[in-house]
């Protein structure tokens, strides 16, 4: 889920950027140091959108640069269980499947990309023998996260699934709405009726 969150911290403006305003070297420096960052709490902060608040700014003795506190909104993506992301399939393996959900990749297991034996082929694409499904590199696909992981805090990661109705290559729901969408438009026969 993407979030917008207000946050409080010190951030150091170097002498060079004395000359620009205050709040854009602020602005600046902040996104240098927070784009990108991931934790925990935060998850993945894909950067600084507005800067609230300015305290004093204090120099420190023998380092000439100006600290300041400051109240600052960032832009964050944090995983969360049972959520369904879009995302285009980035990479195919024999073990499944990689789809880019915004800031970072999330897994597909092959047993969780179809309710159906799957095959690998050498062209990279995972098969459903009995449905003929197929899932290819630039596919885009709606699934659901069922694991994530902070365990190394700097490389999280997230198990996905398509197992469940309405997930799945787009393409595939596509088709299974236009199915159903056929068989509740074709009107049933009258009894007797040639």
């Amino acid at each position: 889920m993407f979030y917008e969150l207000e946050v409080k911290g010190h951030i150091r403006v170097p002498p060079n950027s004395f000359s620009e305003k205050t709040k854009d070297s602020i602005l600046k420096r902040l996104n240098e140091k927070f784009e990108g960052y991931m934790s925990k709490d935060l998850g993945i902060i894909i950067g600084v959108s507005d800067v609230l608040n300015i305290g004093e700014g204090k120099i420190i003795p023998g380092d000439g640069a100006a600290y300041y506190d400051t109240t600052f909104k960032i832009l964050s993506f944090k995983p969360e269980l049972q959520e369904v992301v879009l995302g285009k399939i980035t990479d195919i393996t024999d073990f499944g499947a990689f789809i880019d959900v915004g800031p970072i990749d999330g897994m597909i297991h092959v047993s969780q990309t179809m309710d159906d034996f799957v095959s690998f082929s050498k062209s990279n694409v995972l098969t459903g023998k009995e449905s003929k499904k197929s899932l290819k590199v630039n596919d885009h696909c709606r699934s659901r996260i069922i694991a994530v992981s902070f365990k190394d805090p700097s490389n999280p990661k997230i198990g996905l699934t398509m197992r469940q109705p309405k997930l799945g290559n787009l393409k595939w729901i596509e088709e299974e709405l236009k199915k159903k969408l056929k068989a509740t438009k074709t009107p049933a026969k009258k009894k007797g009726a040639k």
